[in-house]
């Protein structure tokens, strides 16, 4: 697993506001404003039926850039964009009044008014980011306020109230606000608290997202939308998870509860694709491995910001936010179009290969965040985009505006509190990015600061393509992934059922179509047909495709046979026993069992496989006559069986059983190890992060790794391995990903924790009972 960030780019910005400044700023602000807004429909979607401010300040950016090209076609694109809506940021205090960089929040109130058309309502972007100690996780664009008690007074009193309080006037009854709420904080909280910073951070993060969401809500057009972060940042299952449980605790902490929150955005000022078009499938399997397993990927299972969004609805609602709530999504700068984008999945069976000929993200690593080269701007704002139902979209939005830099390419005096961040540095390389470089533009400015060469190349990088005022969203022309694990059922002599696992689609899928050869001859909306009017004793063979709603058709699955009866019954018979179960040579974590096959009653459907039990549970199941249980605990005894099955569902008795006693030692009893054990602790939370390293000369098939945590420890959360604790002795097993390691292979495991003032570490460990030297 891979924890990467994303530090979203800023809205321009001018000189620190410092205390006496802040209080001028504060009584900038007309008393008369102070009204309570008239009563105000808040709506479920505020997007629909409305159009949307755009930045007169960024629209002369744009227009000034296009002045300078000599490319006549590519100024063109540049204007027709010039009216699109984007986000104006509130990145510290003296952004709500204005100051050297920037009109202020009133300005951009009343020039909404102006744009209004009639009766229209009309939407107003705005992303409230000054929290105190902001961007705990990176430097470019650290914030003005300290993680501190009076950072949080300040944030509240001279930043979220003046805000609140613009809002609140009646002259903006009518105009929806939609407050992208605190870019990063939330996610930092979620995989970053083991850094000292974001530690410090945390609290101040949880009251103050709090407040903004007390405050804002009450103001009845205003529509509080939390940062969610990216895929490529929270995408991977010990993320998503707590991300989602951390937002529900979160809402619930405030006065109005879940209904604070009217949504969530996603992929903030960041490059993550809308749609890998090629790679919609994270299981599918190419060279023996999933395509999640790929080192661009890192067993991260959401590839796109459809999956991602989709992924993270149903978790959010499983957290207990309504169904009602609506995703955004910043397409800003995430089209990755242009002459490098790829045209057509790749035919290569290497995985990495195949991975990196189909993306169309052209990043070498997900965690390039900082003005990543070869970005383009992807779809133009709109509501309800169509084809991502399962994302449950209210619009994509421009929430980052192109052409506004992450972050200096160097060191920049400057009296805005940012700092440089190495990953803005296109000349380095580092770890996190498992050794490339950055990818970063070079001589770009202070986040914030306009960036004409990024900003050019978004432009002609465009995805659409930018052709005019607007873009159409793009045809569905993406196949569903093929159908997989068809099986056949129930058999008579004229029917045979079947069923089969779901397929994957950007847009969803439709349907299914059973073929006999290259004859369709069923089709379904679930994921189960039954053939009717067949031949008696016949042997057939089927395959599945499916399609999706613009009549895009997969491939075919892999096929089942399947004979007919020769009478006119079901087949209600069960297949023989197996015999001759034996369990081979055994190593500290595994044991291969064999046996011989199994017979089928005359006229019966056929033996499909055999399940093997381990005890009275089915632990797996297989077509051969053989199979070897791993991940299996040293120096333990095991009783296993074996039971066979026809192609109709009956299943046989089990077999006698067999018991076989694991080693005590490594696998196949040459491997050692090595473990090193880092820990990071605050208050009363820890985080450990344990490397397991195979000194060995033979392979680790399936490890236990077992030891002491000092009293007062205790595991609240872990990954990469499934952990449990009795008492003080903590075991971390396997998942399937990681059970093999190669001689002098490592995987990389770690839990949160909690301690009561007891900080030391464990003094041993062991693997698969075999004690590993610390690194």
């Amino acid at each position: 697993m891979s924890t990467l960030r994303n530090t979203a780019v800023r809205r321009r910005v001018g000189v620190v506001a410092t205390a006496a400044t802040a209080t001028a700023i504060v009584a900038a602000v007309p008393i008369s404003l102070a009204t309570s807004a008239a009563a105000a429909t808040h709506v479920d979607n505020p997007f629909v039926g409305a159009t949307q401010y755009y930045n007169p300040q960024w629209k002369a950016e744009v227009d000034a850039e296009a002045a300078k090209q000599t490319d006549s076609s590519l100024a063109a694109k540049m204007r027709s964009i010039d009216t699109q809506p984007t986000s104006v940021w509130m990145d510290r205090i003296s952004a709500i009044a204005g100051n050297a960089d920037g009109n202020g929040l009133q300005y951009h109130l009343d020039q909404a008014l102006a744009q209004q058309q009639g009766s229209t309502p009309i939407v107003f972007n705005v992303v409230i980011y000054d929290l105190p100690g902001r961007d705990c996780h990176a430097l470019a664009s650290n914030g003005e306020l300290p993680a501190t008690d009076a950072g949080l007074a300040r944030y509240k009193s001279e930043y979220i109230d003046p805000i609140a309080t613009l809002f609140s006037s009646s002259k903006y009854a009518n105009i929806r606000i939609v407050a992208t709420i605190e870019p990063d904080s939330l996610p930092n909280i979620t995989t970053n608290s083991s850094e000292a910073a974001c530690a410090a951070a945390g609290p101040y993060y949880k009251a103050g997202v709090k407040y903004a969401l007390d405050k804002l809500h009450a103001i009845p057009n205003v529509y509080n939308y939390l940062d969610l972060a990216h895929s490529g940042w929270l995408g991977w299952e010990s993320n998503s998870g707590p991300a989602a449980q951390l937002m529900a605790q979160v809402a619930q902490s405030t006065t109005a509860g879940y209904s604070s929150v009217d949504g969530f955005v996603t992929d903030t000022a960041n490059t993550t694709p809308l749609n890998e078009p090629f790679l919609q499938d994270s299981s599918k399997q190419v060279g023996g491995q999933p395509i999640k397993s790929a080192n661009f990927y890192e067993w991260n299972p959401d590839l796109d910001e459809a999956h991602f969004t989709a992924d993270m609805y149903s978790r959010l609602v499983s957290a207990g936010f309504p169904s009602s709530i609506g995703m955004l999504v910043d397409t800003s700068r995430n089209g990755w179009g242009g002459p490098n984008r790829p045209t057509a999945v790749s035919t290569s069976s290497d995985l990495n290969t195949y991975v990196d000929a189909s993306r169309v993200d052209r990043r070498t690593h997900r965690g390039e965040w900082c003005n990543p080269n070869g970005a383009g701007i992807g779809e133009r704002p709109q509501a309800t985009p169509s084809g991502y139902s399962s994302s449950h979209l209210d619009a994509f939005v421009w929430v980052k505006p192109p052409g506004e830099s992450d972050g200096s390419s160097s060191a920049i005096a400057n009296d805005q509190g940012k700092g440089f961040d190495r990953m803005c540095d296109p000349t380095y390389s580092s770890d996190a990015l498992k050794g490339h470089t950055t990818n970063a533009l070079p001589n770009a400015p202070l986040s914030g600061q306009w960036f004409s060469a990024q900003f050019q190349q978004l432009v002609t990088n465009a995805y659409p393509a930018i052709g005019g005022s607007t873009n159409p969203p793009p045809s569905d022309t993406t196949a569903p992934s093929a159908p997989t694990n068809l099986k056949a059922g129930t058999i008579t002599s004229s029917s045979v059922a079947l069923s089969w696992t779901a397929s994957t689609d950007d847009t969803g899928v439709a349907g299914y179509d059973v073929y006999s050869g290259s004859t369709k001859v069923a089709s379904s909306t679930t994921t189960s047909a039954t053939v009717t009017g067949l031949s008696a004793a016949t042997a057939y063979s089927f395959t599945v495709k499916a399609r999706d709603a613009a009549g895009n058709v997969s491939s075919a699955s892999s096929s089942v046979s399947a004979t007919t009866l020769s009478g006119g019954t079901t087949d209600t018979t069960a297949p023989s026993v197996p015999s001759g179960l034996t369990a081979g040579t055994t190593t500290s974590s595994s044991v291969p069992l064999s046996w011989s096959a199994s017979t089928d009653n005359s006229g019966g459907s056929g033996v499909a496989g055999y399940d093997v039990l381990q005890g009275t549970t089915v632990i797996a199941t297989t077509t051969s006559t053989s199979y070897t249980v791993t991940g299996l605990s040293g120096s333990t005894t095991y009783s296993f069986a074996v039971r066979a099955k026809d192609v109709a569902g009956n299943v046989s008795a089990s077999s006698s059983a067999v018991s076989a006693t694991t080693k005590s030692g490594s696998t196949n009893g040459g491997a050692s190890c090595k473990v090193t054990y880092q820990v990071s602790s605050w208050n009363n939370g820890l985080s450990a992060n344990i490397s397991i390293v195979n000194t060995g000369t033979t392979a680790i098939s399936g490890w236990t790794l077992a030891f002491a945590l000092p009293s007062g420890q205790q595991v609240t959360q872990g990954w990469s391995a499934t952990w449990s604790q009795s008492g003080a002795n903590v075991t971390a097993k396997n998942l399937d990903w990681n059970a093999s390691l190669a001689p002098g292979a490592s995987t990389s495991i770690g839990f949160n924790g909690s301690h009561n003032g007891t900080n030391t570490n464990p003094s041993s460990f062991t693997l698969n009972g075999t004690a590993c030297t610390l690194g």
